[in-house]
C-alpha cells in the first residue's frame, strides 16, 4: 500500500482495537504472575505454601485467558483472508518444529514466527504464535501443564516482532540484522520464562538449584540462574544461533514471499460493488447533458 506522502505502508491481517488491546493486557498480566509469582510473593505467602499446585492453577486460567484473547481479536477484524493465511503459516510452524525438537534446541519454527510477526503485525503474531504452539504441540504429542505457558511466551515471542521499528521503510540487510538480533534476545527470553513456568515443579529434587518457599527473594533468584545455566544454557544458544542463521540465510527470499502474499490477500481493502454496464443500459436512457 502506498500513503499521501509516496511511502509505503504496511498492510496488516488484523488492526487492533482497545477491545483486543485491553485482552492482551490481561492475559499478559496474569502470564507474568504466572512465571514469576516465586518471585513476587513474600516468602510467608499463603501462595508459596501450594507451590506444587500453583503452576496448575495459573495454567488453567491462561487457557481460558488466551481463548477470549482470540476470541476478542477474532472481532476486530480476522476475516477470512487473515484465517486463511493463518491456518498455513500455523501448519508450517507446527511442522518445522518436530524437525529438530531434542536436538541442542534446533528449532527451526522460530525464524518463521519472528519473520511472520514482522510483516503481518502484533496482533497476528500474537495469535499465529499462540495457535502455532498449540498445533505443534497436538501434532508432537506435548500436551501438559506448560503448553499455555509455552502458548503465551510463543505469543509474546511472535507478537513483539511486530513492533520492532522501521516496519514500512527498513530494508535489506539492515532488516535481517535487526530481525536476527530480535531472534537471537527472544530465543533466551523464550527459554527463561519457560524455566521459571516449571521450575517450581521441581521440589526438593535438587535443593541447590530447586525453589525454596522459604528463601528469600534473592536466594530464589541465584538458584533459579543456576538453574538456567545448568539445565537450558545449551539448549537455548542453539535456539538462537539456528534463528540467526536462518533468518539471515532465508530471511530475505521469506520476507518477500509473505510481503507478496500480504499484498495480494488485500487485507485491508474494502469490498464495493458496481453495477453491470449491461445492466444500466437496462435501466433506461441516461439524461444527456
Amino acid at each position: 500500500m502506498t500513503g499521501t506522502d509516496g511511502t509505503r505502508r504496511r498492510a496488516r491481517a488484523i488492526r487492533l482495537g482497545p477491545r483486543s488491546w485491553a485482552a492482551l493486557a490481561l492475559v499478559s498480566t496474569v502470564g507474568v504472575a504466572g512465571v514469576g509469582w516465586p518471585f513476587l510473593a513474600p516468602p510467608d505467602s499463603a501462595l508459596n505454601a501450594h507451590s506444587q499446585d500453583a503452576p496448575w492453577l495459573f495454567a488453567g486460567l491462561l487457557v481460558l485467558l488466551v481463548a477470549v484473547v482470540a476470541a476478542t481479536i477474532s472481532e476486530s477484524g480476522l476475516g477470512p483472508k487473515a484465517v486463511a493465511m493463518l491456518g498455513v503459516l500455523a501448519a508450517t510452524g507446527a511442522a518445522l518444529r518436530p524437525i529438530g525438537a531434542g536436538t541442542a534446541g534446533l528449532e527451526p519454527m522460530f525464524f518463521l514466527m519472528v519473520l511472520s510477526g514482522r510483516v503481518l503485525g502484533p496482533g497476528f503474531g500474537f495469535v499465529l504464535g499462540s495457535v502455532t504452539m498449540f498445533a505443534s504441540a497436538l501434532l508432537t504429542g506435548g500436551v501438559g501443564p506448560w503448553l499455555p505457558f509455552q502458548m503465551l511466551s510463543m505469543g509474546w515471542f511472535t507478537m513483539g516482532a511486530g513492533f520492532l521499528p522501521g516496519a514500512d521503510r527498513l530494508r535489506g540487510r539492515a532488516e535481517l540484522w535487526l530481525l536476527a538480533v530480535y531472534g537471537f534476545l527472544a530465543a533466551f527470553a523464550y527459554g527463561t520464562v519457560m524455566n521459571m513456568a516449571g521450575w517450581p515443579f521441581m521440589g526438593t529434587l535438587a535443593s541447590n538449584i530447586s525453589f525454596d518457599p522459604d528463601a528469600s527473594v534473592p536466594a530464589n533468584l541465584a538458584r533459579f540462574l543456576t538453574y538456567c545455566l545448568a539445565t537450558s544454557l545449551g539448549w537455548d544458544l542453539g535456539r538462537a544461533l539456528v534463528t540467526v542463521a536462518l533468518t539471515l540465510a532465508v530471511g530475505t527470499p521469506v520476507l518477500k514471499a509473505l510481503r507478496r502474499a500480504t499484498r495480494r490477500a488485500a487485507f485491508e481493502a474494502s469490498v464495493t460493488f458496481a453495477a453491470h454496464p449491461e445492466r444500466r443500459s437496462l435501466d433506461g436512457p441516461h439524461p444527456r447533458g
